[in-house]
């Protein structure tokens, strides 16, 4: 009896630590939903804003995507000081990153470079509108990464979402010329637009091989050590980007460019840091949510943020919505909200197969 009565106490005790982790890792996910959220649409509005207020640099614009990196030696100083005060007896270690996972960070950082600059290029020539629903499309490359890199499972409702956000890329590519601005030719339009495909694909390859690296690490990945891969990948591809500014010798024309700069020379200082650290939080979101669920479900947050950034840019910027964009945007959200309930539905079935496994174990 004394036995039996010890070892209930046990599986109590597990259920409860295991219902105190799960809680902790949901709101780890929503505090990084909400962090790439503010990323996820700010970023991409100021990107905009720099080059319709007169600026040209496609490297310097790349490179704040990735500049704030610094700003990541806060939270790891928060992480570091608490570590150290909950565990007084022992030794608090400084960092967690091997040098197997900085070598890792440090390619996917060179990739993220590359992405950069797709990226960038992309928004200087196409509306903030036009670009987010390109994007978008990045949700359907990430499944597919995700299925050969990580062997990410697919419902129905998952492969109907991935079909319906790129048919909607499709229809709004049809209709692309439509949406060019006035200064703009057709070529360079075009060229705007496949770059920003480009960046969809390559950033939908950088998901799952991010997802990849935690389970191939050979060590208990924490929010600390994800903070610190993130901080390396920006490094890397901050470094990246500053090779091509040197090349491109954008550090010596900076000060004339905020000189004639539409807002003044001071608010072009201003929002050159202010993008750097936006920028920040949806790197460190999207790479948040991979630590917390899936490169998938990421990439699934990307896309239903968009529609947000469509709306301020129409309403900040005054771009054009035109029918395509309404069909686009349509799509976009049928597919997020056929992912959404194919992911529900998953959920509840997992969870009665535990209480009827748990159910059975206590039968016998």
């Amino acid at each position: 009896m004394e036995m039996e009565s010890q070892v209930s106490s046990q599986n109590e005790t597990r259920k409860e630590n295991k219902k105190i982790n799960s809680v902790l890792k949901l709101s780890i996910l929503v505090l990084n939903c909400f962090v790439l959220g503010i990323g996820n649409t700010g970023g991409p509005l100021l990107l905009r804003l720099y080059f319709i207020k007169g600026g040209k640099k496609i490297w310097l614009s790349s490179w704040l995507e990735t500049g704030g990196w610094p700003v990541m030696f806060l939270p790891l100083a928060v992480s570091y000081l608490y570590r150290r005060r909950t565990n007084p007896n022992r030794e608090t270690k400084v960092c967690f990153i091997t040098p197997a996972l900085f070598m890792a960070s440090a390619a996917l950082g060179l990739l993220i470079g590359v992405d950069d600059y797709f990226y960038s290029y992309g928004a200087s020539r196409l509306p903030v509108s036009t670009s987010s629903l390109i994007i978008s499309t990045q949700l359907a490359f990430t499944a597919v990464f995700a299925f050969l890199i990580v062997r990410q499972k697919f419902t129905s409702y998952s492969i109907n979402a991935v079909v319906l956000l790129t048919v909607g890329a499709v229809v709004l590519g049809l209709h692309a010329s439509g949406d060019r601005p006035g200064n703009e030719s057709n070529k360079q339009y075009f060229i705007g637009f496949f770059m920003t495909l480009a960046a969809a694909i390559l950033y939908g390859f950088v998901l799952p091989m991010v997802e990849l690296t935690y389970k191939k690490a050979n060590q208990v990945v924490t929010y600390s050590l994800v903070m610190e891969m993130q901080m390396v990948m920006s490094l890397f591809a901050t470094a990246f980007c500053t090779v091509g500014m040197l090349i491109n010798k954008d550090f010596q024309t900076i000060p004339g460019e905020a000189k004639v700069f539409a807002l003044g020379e001071a608010k072009y200082y201003v929002l050159l840091s202010f993008s750097a650290i936006v920028w920040q939080f949806f790197f460190m979101g999207a790479i948040g949510v991979i630590f917390c669920a899936s490169s998938l479900l990421s990439a699934v947050i990307i896309a239903v943020q968009l529609p947000l950034t469509e709306v301020l840019a129409v309403l900040i910027f005054h771009e054009k919505f035109k029918a395509e964009k309404a069909v686009s945007l349509f799509l976009s959200l049928w597919g997020f909200f056929s992912y959404t309930y194919g992911e529900f539905k998953e959920t509840n079935k997992k969870k009665k197969a535990a209480k009827s496994e748990v159910m059975t174990i206590t039968d016998s």
